[in-house]
């Protein structure tokens, strides 16, 4: 029998049961609304634009709001999940997104649009920061990188689900809808994971050893009452876990300094890249003189490639690691965003831009899902978490501004030629700074 130094490492030796899969669900319907509620954006704000309900610069400035109200959420949550406990964190933000959401449907004009969408961006911040952290504290650390890969799989799935409600709703019943459905489902998603159970990490992180004990117990019975076998917990050779509630400036101290800099720097290269190609993505269409229609459905065609990117990066992660596969992926998607930014020819246009949407999600899934949560410790894993995020959106807050501006004064194809360059000194920087956290438990590590 194995023995452990502290109670919630036993997660890692229970076998998997209906209750881990319960638990992806639970998760995954909350981050599949928030990441619905994300990529909606596009095709809303080409319809807007067309209309003339709205113009270029009040639908960067939807965007900037969207991401400030991400980074507000990032850091709001990581002091709330590391201090309240995970599950207080996932469900207010989650009444917060889907209430704004709600609202955000009766808009009377842009300007009250983009101030809901700045709420609704606080709870979207907060849930997938949450989210991804909160998955990887239940699974073994064996497989962690494959269960939060499905999670982002899951999460993924809304991509091309959104385009598609888009291509089919927008058109016929008009954007509004598309507001009223993230809103009704994000309450029935916020009732059912009322039973969810808060993460035994948590709990002993905060000297809470007998609630971290009964959750561990809850996972082992559910395991026992499948195999109809009795099984035996590892032992604990630490009878009590050091407790140290941790500090925000513990993220700058000299042994977290450098894990912080590549979380950061990892979530700045992903957001500026996925959210400027997916959000911008009707606009370029339009720019090239294609219709709202045709723009919507090249672009459902293009994001089918986003769950197979969270596919692939399921079956990559627990074998070739985090650190490498980020660098690999980040020149490969600067060389492939140029290409595609140089054709003119539909079909390889979109050819190259289904490609490139696959290799985004193989970055955001092993970047934002799984390394950047890995990377701290439990008691500072929600506010490391939630600092990298906010500061991936402090950076996307000015960059629609950026994108409105090039698309203004030269092309497309210079807005890829910037990311390529962003995307190469981020790389660098993972392959210098970036540590291995494959297959290691989330205390080892």
């Amino acid at each position: 029998m194995e023995s452990v130094s502290y109670i919630s490492e036993k997660m890692d030796y229970v076998p998997v049961s209906k209750l881990h899969y319960k638990i992806l669900w639970l998760i995954g319907l909350g981050i599949f609304l928030d990441g619905f509620d994300v990529y909606l954006a596009g095709g809303v704000l080409g319809v807007l634009l067309k209309s003339g309900w709205s113009n270029i610069g009040l639908n960067a400035t939807f965007i900037s709001v969207t991401f400030l109200g991400l980074l507000i959420g990032s850091l709001l949550t990581g002091f709330l999940g590391d201090s309240f406990g995970r599950k207080f964190s996932y469900q207010l933000n989650l009444l917060i997104f889907g209430g704004a959401s709600l609202v955000a449907a009766f808009s009377p004009n842009m300007i009250f649009l983009i101030a809901c969408r700045g709420i609704m961006g606080i709870g979207l911040g907060a849930e997938i920061v949450t989210g991804y952290a909160l998955l990887g504290e239940f699974v073994p650390s064996k497989t962690r990188g494959k269960w939060v890969s499905m999670l982002s799989l899951i999460t993924n799935c809304s991509t091309p689900a959104a385009a598609f409600l888009g291509y089919i709703i927008i058109p016929r019943f008009g954007w509004r809808w598309m507001f009223v459905f993230v809103g009704v489902f994000s309450i029935i998603v916020w009732y059912l994971r009322k039973s969810m159970p808060e993460s035994p990490r948590w709990y002993e992180s905060k000297g809470m050893e007998k609630d971290a004990q009964d959750v561990v117990d809850i996972f082992y019975s559910a395991a026992e009452e499948e195999s109809r076998n009795s099984i035996s917990q590892p032992s604990v050779i630490k009878k009590e876990k050091h407790r140290d509630e941790g500090k925000f400036t513990d993220l700058f101290s000299k042994n977290m300094i450098s894990r912080t800099i590549v979380g950061c720097v990892v979530l700045i290269a992903i957001n500026t890249l996925i959210y400027t190609f997916v959000s911008w993505a009707p606009t370029f269409f339009l720019r090239k003189g294609i219709n709202i229609s045709k723009s919507l459905g090249y672009t459902t065609i293009m994001m089918i490639g986003a769950p197979l990117g969270a596919l692939i990066g399921s079956f990559i992660v627990d074998k070739f690691g985090r650190k490498w596969c980020l660098t690999v992926f980040m020149l490969a998607a600067g060389a492939l965003g140029y290409a595609y930014a140089s054709q003119n020819a539909m079909g390889i246009i979109l050819t190259m831009g289904f490609f490139l949407t696959v290799i985004i999600y193989i970055l955001l899934t092993l970047g934002l899902a799984i390394y950047v949560p890995e990377l701290f410790p439990t008691n500072i894993r929600m506010r490391g978490s939630g600092f990298c995020n906010a500061i991936g959106r402090l950076a996307t807050i000015f960059s629609p501004y950026g994108v409105a501006w090039i698309l203004k004064s030269y092309d497309t194809k210079v807005v890829f030629i910037t990311l390529g360059f962003i995307l190469i000194i981020v790389a660098f920087i993972i392959a210098t700074l970036g540590v291995e956290t494959k297959q290691k438990s989330l205390d080892e590590i």
